[in-house]
């Protein structure tokens, strides 16, 4: 149930709720804050409004992100309480973190194993269902990634890229400081990335 607001109140809401997402808003946001069916309707007729995809909206007037594309199909990625929950990952983080010359056709997002749409799956994105901890993610571009060392060894287990070119973008990231000792440790840590872990700093010697 949305609260009843001036026009001028609702705006400089929506304006602070678009400002922390390049420009864009979801139809809940909208609602929450007094926007009901016919305002949103009249403001993307008087062109305030642009819609960018079923629920998702950016004010015209904003100027356009960088990675406009990255913070689109993050809020694509809301669940059921339309929070966003896709993290990009894979060869998508590794070109996000500059490691990599590969260019992949679709985007990689990785989004929790319970992660449910019940809608078709935009052709532009790649889903991985799997859970990211906190500590495995950063935020570029204004959407959280996956860091270097979680997408390396994302890309390594699953084997899209060759190994040289995943071990030189290991020591890449050492060198860069975008691998940290402690982020080392944790990986050594944890089962299911110490294997992989071993057989990339094997090569890097």
């Amino acid at each position: 149930m949305s609260i009843s607001r001036r026009p001028s109140e609702r705006q400089r809401e929506l304006y602070q709720i678009a400002d922390s997402q390049g420009g864009y808003f979801t139809t809940k946001q909208a609602t929450a804050i007094g926007y009901t069916s016919n305002k949103r309707i009249y403001h993307v007729r008087a062109g305030n409004w642009i819609r960018e995809y079923r629920g998702i909206y950016r004010l015209a007037f904003f100027p356009m992100p960088a990675r406009s594309d990255l913070i689109l199909w993050w809020l694509w990625s809301r669940d059921r309480s339309d929070r966003p929950a896709g993290v990009f990952s894979h060869q998508t983080a590794l070109s996000l973190h500059d490691l990599t010359d590969a260019n992949p056709a679709k985007l990689d997002l990785s989004v929790p194993e319970h992660f449910r749409r019940g809608v078709p799956i935009p052709k532009v994105l790649r889903l991985h269902h799997s859970d990211v901890a906190a500590e495995d993610r950063e935020i570029l571009d204004g959407v959280p990634v996956t860091n270097a060392i979680r997408a390396i060894l994302d890309v390594w287990k699953e084997g899209s890229l060759p190994k040289p070119v995943l071990r030189e973008a290991f020591r890449e990231a050492m060198k860069r400081g975008k691998i940290t000792k402690t982020q080392l440790a944790m990986s050594q840590q944890k089962a299911e990335h110490a294997p992989a872990l071993a057989e990339i700093r094997k090569g890097t010697k």
